[in-house]
């Protein structure tokens, strides 16, 4: 099930390495005076962490509410480093991909936020979050009417069969992978390796479409969590007239607001108004400018000091999914005019010391090894308070379920770690086991933080022998079960707000295997146990089940010690109105950007 998953997955942490780069330390490191901002996220934060309500039809009717003093008009210019990954929705599953699909794509569900953060699931092509009968075994939706792709083709239930379909075939690997193993298993290709494009179809037993405008999905346990994993960009509707398979990346057929106009791959993206979009079939987005100049190539240096002098074009930019450059974010934040521009907040991202629990089977040694790690050194790497902020535990603040004061091993109170307490559990413990290999990427965020762990733990008593990895390869490297490695950095955040997107992924059993996201190798029965038992419940239950996973994990088998919260740090031009930091996103909310002037 996860070994394309967890590419995908590495995909979205290497993102959020080199993310990081963006919040590294600056020549004075003043992140302790971010208090005040660092509260805010944290409220905001706590706001996220609110498990997602499903919205009836009402609730799923559009035009979406207007954006205060929003007007039409003029295009803006969006700053992005590299070029997008995918434009194929099937291959969807990072950031920078999934903001331009917000503006590309309509899903049978969406995220809707409103202006405190709260997020509701409603229904983008459907008529609303679903419906669910046989205890959630079965999910009813129907279609809304009036809604056609870029071409003037109405949308009908045979594209969202088509959709799901595709994604079986073999020229499809980067995207999620939940809907297909839950509708067929781990070997789901073997269902229908033609990927429907043979005339074959998966049975109506497990996807039925009795009429154009119903999709009846049905799954052998009950799938609570259904509405969100449609809310997912690489679930995006791709209709069956116009899909090139291979080809279908350079030239995507548009269901939301914007169309591609000229696609120049690596170089330049054009998005014009898509005229078969109707705003009153779409809660969610908004289509006040008239298109988006997308500039790839523009380093985050160059990205903030344009924004920052906010001259000419610039005025009408945003960054897509890098923030302020590290060495200047203190001129932002020094400068009111353009910290009045910014958008920052917490990231799903939890950022831990991994163990190979194959290699490191003293539980002590890990023990000694959560308490010694110096998580404020760390955070100073990335940037001080706009970077991250120390974690007490394996579950991010924007998760439902987070639990701020969850703390055992004392992080919040010692956040350059419990040298004391480290070196009283090593006391018995012989030399062969205080001797760790240690794994860091051969960059320069990489560095820093082999510096920082290697010093803390020195200090502790362990015996640390740091082996460089390829940066680009780092976990390729890492996800080996044969790895030669006891301890490395690595980060997760949630496929959408559920427990079940982190405790599954990097903790389930039956997910060691070569390429897994189960980097500790944890292979627990009750846990598994656990994470069966949470699958199947409804949130408010599985909250509780998912809880008592973490707990166990964290005190009675420390498959990592959690380090820091990832967060963002965004710029845009004085000319840019209604941004605001998404909670779904992490990002700057695209969805209802417009040009004051």
């Amino acid at each position: 099930m996860m070994s394309q998953r967890a590419r995908a997955a590495r995909a979205v942490v290497i993102a959020l390495a080199a993310g990081s780069l963006a919040l590294t330390a600056c020549s004075k490191n003043e992140g302790g005076k971010a208090g005040k901002d660092t509260e805010k996220d944290q409220k905001e934060a706590a706001v996220q962490s609110k498990p997602v309500a499903y919205a009836d039809a009402a609730g799923s009717t559009g035009p979406a509410k207007d954006v205060p003093g929003a007007r039409s008009g003029g295009t803006i210019i969006v700053y992005q480093e590299a070029g997008l990954s995918h434009l194929d929705p099937g291959q969807i599953y990072v950031a920078d991909s999934g903001q331009v699909a917000n503006l590309l794509f309509r899903r049978l569900t969406q995220f809707q936020e409103d202006d405190k953060g709260n997020v509701t699931v409603v229904g983008d092509l459907a008529t609303d979050s679903g419906k669910s009968s046989e205890g959630g075994r079965t999910w009813t939706f129907t279609l809304k009417d009036g809604v056609k792709d870029e071409n003037g083709n109405a949308l009908t239930s045979a594209d969202i069969r088509h959709t799901v379909e595709r994604q079986y075939a073999k020229f499809i690997f980067d995207g999620p992978t939940y809907l297909q193993t839950w509708l067929s298993g781990a070997d789901y290709r073997k269902a229908l390796p033609g990927g429907g494009f043979d005339g074959k179809h998966l049975p109506a037993s497990v996807l039925d479409t009795p009429d154009d405008k119903t999709v009846v999905f049905h799954f052998d346990q009950p799938r609570p969590d259904l509405p969100q994993t449609l809310a997912m960009a690489g679930y995006a509707v791709v209709p069956a007239k116009g899909d090139t398979k291979e080809r279908y990346e350079k030239k995507p057929v548009a269901t939301g607001p914007y169309k591609i106009a000229e696609n120049k791959a690596g170089k330049s993206l054009k998005l014009v108004r898509n005229t078969n979009w109707d705003p009153k079939t779409d809660a969610v987005r908004h289509q006040y400018v008239d298109g988006f100049d997308i500039q790839f190539g523009v380093t985050e240096s160059t990205q903030t000091k344009r924004l920052i002098a906010d001259e000419g074009d610039n005025k009408n930019a945003i960054q897509l999914t890098r923030g302020v450059d590290a060495t200047q974010i203190q001129d932002v934040i020094k400068n009111p005019a353009a910290n009045k521009r910014t958008v920052r907040g917490y990231q799903p991202y939890v950022m831990s010391l991994t163990f190979n629990l194959d290699r490191v089977k003293d539980k002590k040694v890990r023990e000694a090894v959560t308490y010694a790690v110096n998580s404020k050194s760390l955070i100073a790497g990335e940037g001080g308070a706009y970077g991250g902020d120390v974690a007490p535990n394996l579950f991010a603040p924007t998760l439902p379920g987070y639990e701020p004061s969850y703390d055992p091993y004392g992080r919040l109170k010692s956040p350059q770690g419990n040298l004391a307490k480290a070196k009283e559990i090593l006391k018995d413990v012989p030399a062969a086991g205080k001797k760790l290999v240690f794994a860091y990427a051969n960059s320069e965020i990489g560095q820093r933080r082999k510096v920082a762990v290697e010093d803390a733990l020195s200090k502790a008593g362990f015996d640390i022998v740091a082996k460089e990895v390829d940066a680009a390869s780092y976990y390729e490297q890492i996800g080996k079960l044969d790895n030669p490695y006891d301890i490395y950095i690595s980060g997760w955040g949630q496929d959408w707000p559920s427990p079940g997107t982190v405790v599954t992924p990097i903790y389930d059993g039956s997910q060691v295997f070569d390429g897994s996201s189960n980097y500790s190798h944890v292979k627990d029965p009750k846990v598994d146990a656990l994470i069966k038992k949470a699958l199947t419940q409804q949130p408010a239950e599985a909250a509780k089940t998912w809880k008592e996973a973490h707990h166990y994990l964290l005190e009675n088998i420390i498959p990592a010690a959690p380090l820091w919260y990832a967060k963002k740090f965004q710029l845009s031009g004085s000319h840019v109105g209604g941004g605001r930091y998404s909670s779904v996103s992490s990002l700057i909310d695209i969805n209802r950007l417009y040009l004051k002037s």
